[in-house]
């Protein structure tokens, strides 16, 4: 799966461009502010047909511009075009895949796969268990479309049967109960099954990193709600604590992928490099998870993933990027003295929104 030619316009700062991208992918470099992670924006736009920083259209859309356009052409089985434009004044959005108008979203997805690496991605390890969670249903959504229904009908389940509980609605948040068990085993299962088939890869891809302490990942949660019929007792059990605080206390929405760093808690006891570390070799698992469900290997999109990480990491990293796998990988970074030494990918440079010619 490679991007073949990208076309912008009225997104964020950049200047409008039509871009012919090389099939190996390239390095983008210029001074910070220039428009480097909004170009990897434009480029994974189509995965998920919004902002991988969680900014809204509007947000996206060129200052005070009517909105905005990106228009992806690619090499795939069968081959892609996608088209997204965004009008401010309607706020309306249109997606348009192969030629042919997708009026739901859920239709545009999963056409051109990327997977990506933003500093902001350190929160995977320093943050919360919502933000690994978060990675679990993103990657699970992506290769698993059963997951994927599962999943937004337990959110819909959960929704509603909170807002039942702080209404004093008991009774209406008993008739809840079926479907939260039914769609939330479901997400259960594909988590766990997921984490178990990929905590090999995990430490095997820490330790090519230049990691030497052993790394794992673990899925805590109640092993019993894999089963539907589990969920009864268990939401009796604390019946009396969801309705003093109005919210479901049961389920994967309260669960924990725990990173660990020689049996201890990564984010505790790993230094930045570390962390920085087990953040990509998680971006890489999906990499790979994604490439084994889909048959064909995503693009790959590093936002000045070399920084922080001393110079050995930054080799090893650079190697496991040509390693084994037909990929098409896209860095950035301010300089080319800050990239490892004798990397391979064609240069462009960044300034002022404007794409400059390969170098």
């Amino acid at each position: 799966m490679r991007a073949v030619h990208l076309v912008v316009r009225g997104f964020r700062n950049l200047a409008d461009l039509e871009l012919e991208l090389p099939p190996e992918g390239a390095a983008f470099l210029g001074p910070n502010g220039q428009g480097k992670t909004n170009l990897l924006e434009a480029l994974y736009y189509p995965v998920l047909c919004r902002s991988f920083r969680g900014a809204s259209d509007a947000q996206v859309a060129g200052w005070d511009g009517p909105g905005f356009r990106v228009g992806l052409d690619a090499a795939t089985n069968g081959g892609l075009s996608f088209e997204a434009t965004f009008t401010r004044a309607d706020r309306v959005k249109r997606l348009v895949v192969n030629g042919s108008e997708t009026p739901r979203l859920l239709d545009a997805l999963g056409h051109w796969l990327a997977v990506v690496f933003q500093p902001g991605d350190l929160h995977l390890v320093q943050g919360g268990a919502s933000a690994r969670r978060q990675y679990l249903d993103r990657v699970l959504s992506l290769t698993d479309e059963g997951y994927l229904r599962a999943l937004m009908r337990y959110r819909s389940a959960v929704s509603q049967r909170n807002a039942a509980l702080r209404g004093g609605r008991n009774d209406v948040a008993a008739v809840f109960a079926g479907s939260l068990a039914e769609a939330g085993a479901r997400v259960v299962r594909g988590r766990q099954a997921w984490v178990a088939a990929w905590q090999g890869r995990f430490a095997e891809e820490c330790a090519q990193l230049g990691e030497p302490q052993s790394a794992s990942f673990e899925y805590r949660g109640n092993p019993a709600l894999v089963d539907p019929l589990a969920w009864p007792d268990a939401l009796r059990d604390v019946a009396h604590r969801e309705v003093r605080r109005g919210v479901t206390l049961v389920g994967p929405q309260r669960d924990e992928l725990a990173l660990t760093l020689g049996g201890r808690i990564l984010r505790e006891v790993g230094s930045t490099g570390q962390q920085r570390t087990a953040a990509v070799a998680l971006k890489l698992c999906e990499l790979a998870a994604l490439g084994v469900s889909r048959g064909t290997e995503p693009a790959l999109l590093l936002d000045d993933v070399f920084a922080e990480l001393d110079r050995d990491r930054q080799e090893r990293l650079a190697a496991r990027l040509g390693g084994p796998g037909v990929r098409q990988v896209f860095v950035t970074a301010p300089r080319r003295d800050e990239l490892p030494p004798g990397f391979p990918l064609p240069t462009f440079e960044i300034l002022g929104g404007v794409v400059r010619g390969e170098r």
